[in-house]
């Protein structure tokens, strides 16, 4: 079946376009998430290029400073953005170059470093925001409020679901592809 979804994945330009109604249900509600998920992040990466010269992970991360007033410690900001530290110690890296967030040295631990967003960081945030949030209603658009409010829901019971089954299973060590 997994050969099908990446077939499908390939032609159709999404997860579930081979799935039939033939294929469980659980497999179908989750490569249609993935295929949500996946629609909605290129065309909000797209836009942040396209309007901003910006990547999403840049945004992602000034969008999390931007909810911590005091700055976060670079292991916060990895795991607020579920990404290993290298990967947040790239992009700090070049966001520092670019004057958009400071780095020091944490006061209540010198090993850690606190970054926040600078004076220009919080500019071009509040810039891109509005429009970040009229391409999420935009693309939200064709569902009633109702609908949205249900899906948050059913959503949120998964999510609940998912974290109580990742809190009982034992760590499983490195994903291997």
């Amino acid at each position: 079946m997994e050969g099908r979804a990446q077939q499908g994945r390939l032609r159709g330009g999404d997860y579930e376009s081979a799935l039939t109604n033939d294929d469980r249900l659980d497999l179908r509600i989750w490569l249609r998430l993935l295929t949500c998920t996946n629609l909605i992040e290129r065309q909000v990466r797209q836009n942040l290029r396209r309007s901003f010269d910006f990547t999403l992970p840049r945004f992602d991360l000034l969008a999390q400073l931007d909810r911590a007033e005091g700055g976060l410690t670079m292991g916060a900001l990895s795991a607020r953005l579920m990404v290993s530290n290298g990967n947040v110690t790239g992009l700090i890296d070049r966001l520092v170059a670019e004057g958009l967030v400071e780095r020091k040295t944490a006061p209540e631990d010198r090993r850690a470093q606190r970054v926040r967003l600078t004076i220009a960081g919080k500019t071009a945030f509040d810039a891109m925001t509005p429009e970040h949030m009229r391409w999420v209603h935009e693309m939200l658009g064709g569902l009633a409020r109702e609908d949205m409010e249900a899906l948050y829901a059913l959503l949120g019971k998964l999510k609940h679901s998912l974290a109580r089954e990742d809190e009982t299973s034992p760590p499983s060590g490195a994903d291997h592809a």
